[in-house]
């Protein structure tokens, strides 16, 4: 488990934390950092086309590379603050923990928002908000989440997981190429792509003077718990995003190198079905009984096991749920020629090694791309009840059975009809008395890329040398889930409030195994993925390209 921390108030000289304070030591008792040796420019056989950078940003970037050692730490110090949102542990720490995080950027607004209860029934977890008017003519939008996973299989962990232990690539279990990475809970969901976002942004400024854009940021802590608080943020405050004219969202290279522009997202809605004596009328009511007792008393948490299987095909991976692909658009013309043009680069083998799988369901690279990154699921993502220590043994009758499960879909599904198609389901299938509760629910949006914003992170694929696959000229969904239905200007299965902006995604850097044991991001690259250094770079070119565009881009209200 992980080691001792030290005290939030010696936490990374990035972060000021609000509450902590100490004197001033006397320069013979300043602590100074060991030297971490780690290379701004590795093994990356790819490099910045500095022929095309504003001398401005050579400087920005020679500033990057002079600190990366400092910027690792400051890394190392975020992991080692826990932010896990279905337990809540870390969770008001880690806002404050950003808040000054945003406090030193010099934003002239800074606030952690308390959300409230939600329309779910549960508490959100606090909203950091922040902007930095530098006088720009354009405003961007930065999206954050701070909150991670729970640590589930300790005992497959490498390194503590909130100790931001550097390794090889071969002792990570990647490839050996890469001599410097960072293993830790949130490495690469998402504390070390927005790190790379915050240190390109404190280099700017520290350069520069001033950033070439206005930046507002907003930070959740319930990313993990269907954006449940975000959503409500900005249904009570959009007036805190007047003036947007885009959003940047954190984003990286794939295994083999290459890179997608993303921004659209797809449908996710997340369910608890509880199977229990009381509500079956057969087995425990009250609590767990003695193992014995099964010779004569019936089993809810068979009853559970076989409800479940009832709702799935043989091989796990088709719903049996009448009506669940109803209203399912197919992908366009232009949709599937980007799919065939990004699975060409795509190596099966490694990246089921990256993800840390035997393989994938189908060996054929665009087949495996389209379910990716087009298709639908129901997934059993955790069951519990009764016995639950591992390797031990009490004889054990659970009176109740609950398992978590999320559903993924597209255009033009809409979540809250799924959950009324599952129920009819079980009441069809003889479960009545299975209760479903819906935790919460993220509608699909379209993103098109005829924007500014994307045209500024393709020129920063370009710049770089990173290939990457022409974006659909039409609104596409295409990019995984995440809220962008509470942002995007274009189609949205729901739309809460009056808060529109393009969005893109896109950037250099890589780490992989998110909500997995030995998560990771690559500090010095290999090959043709970037490291740290040359993400933040990656930031930078994107931050400047944007702002020196021509035009402006106009926001639809």
């Amino acid at each position: 488990m992980p080691a001792k921390r030290a005290p939030l108030c010696l936490l990374a000289s990035l972060v000021v934390l609000t509450g902590c304070s100490r004197k001033s030591p006397s320069p013979a008792n300043v602590t100074t950092h060991p030297k971490l040796g780690i290379r701004a420019q590795a093994d990356e056989t790819i490099h910045p086309d500095l022929t095309k950078t504003a001398p401005d940003l050579k400087k920005v970037y020679d500033y990057i590379d002079q600190n990366i050692d400092d910027h690792v730490v400051d890394f190392q110090h975020w992991i080692q603050q826990p932010s896990i949102s279905n337990s809540g542990e870390g969770i008001p720490e880690s806002a404050e923990m950003v808040k000054g995080m945003f406090d030193k950027l010099g934003c002239q607004t800074t606030r952690v928002y308390d959300v409230g209860i939600t329309e779910y029934g549960s508490p959100g977890n606090p909203v950091v908000y922040a902007k930095c008017d530098e006088g720009a003519p354009k405003t961007l939008v930065i999206y954050w989440m701070y909150d991670t996973m729970p640590v589930t299989q300790p005992d497959l962990w490498i390194a503590p997981p909130f100790e931001g232990r550097i390794v090889d690539g071969k002792t990570a279990g990647i490839d050996p190429s890469f001599k410097k990475v960072l293993i830790g809970r949130g490495a690469v969901n998402s504390k070390g792509p927005q790190l790379a976002q915050l240190e390109a942004f404190m280099s700017m400024r520290k350069v520069l003077g001033k950033l070439p854009v206005n930046l507002i940021f907003v930070a959740e802590g319930d990313e993990e718990r269907m954006d449940i608080g975000l959503r409500k943020f900005v249904k009570d405050h959009p007036e805190l995003f007047k003036g947007a004219d885009a959003m940047l969202r954190f984003s990286g290279q794939n295994n083999g190198g290459g890179a997608n522009i993303s921004g659209g997202s797809e449908g996710c809605v997340y369910v608890e079905l509880t199977t229990s004596g009381k509500s079956w009328g057969h087995g425990p009511t009250v609590s767990d009984i003695h193992g014995s007792w099964k010779r004569s008393v019936d089993s809810p948490a068979w009853r559970h096991i076989k409800m479940l299987g009832s709702l799935i095909s043989d091989d796990g991976n088709t719903p049996k749920i009448n009506g669940f692909f109803d209203n399912m658009v197919p992908l366009t013309a232009s949709e599937t020629a980007q799919l065939k043009s990004a699975s060409s680069r795509l190596n099966l083998k490694s990246a089921a090694d990256n993800l840390g799988v035997a393989r994938f369901i189908s060996d054929d690279p665009f087949t495996m791309m389209k379910m990716s990154r087009f298709g639908t699921s129901f997934n059993l993502d955790g069951i519990w009840g009764g016995n639950m220590y591992a390797g031990g043994a009490g004889a054990i009758l659970p009176n109740k059975i609950t398992s978590k499960h999320n559903f993924r879909y597209i255009p033009n599904m809409k979540g809250t009809d799924i959950v009324k198609k599952l129920r009819a389901q079980l009441d069809k299938n003889g479960y009545k008395d299975v209760e479903v509760k819906l935790i919460g629910d993220v509608p699909w949006a379209k993103m098109g890329y005829d924007t500014d914003i994307a045209r500024a992170i393709t020129q920063t694929f370009d710049d770089f040398g990173i290939p990457y696959a022409q974006p659909s000229p039409e609104e596409t969904i295409l990019g995984g889930y995440w809220p962008a239905y509470l942002f995007s200007n274009q189609a949205v299965g729901e739309r809460v409030a009056t808060v529109e902006m393009p969005i893109a995604a896109g950037g250099a850097g890589m780490g992989g195994r998110a909500h997995a044991a030995n998560e990771y991001y690559i500090l010095e690259g290999a090959g043709k993925v970037y490291g740290l250094a040359g993400a933040e770079k990656s930031v930078a070119a994107t931050i400047w390209h944007f702002a020196n565009m021509p035009t402006k881009t106009v926001t639809p209200q």
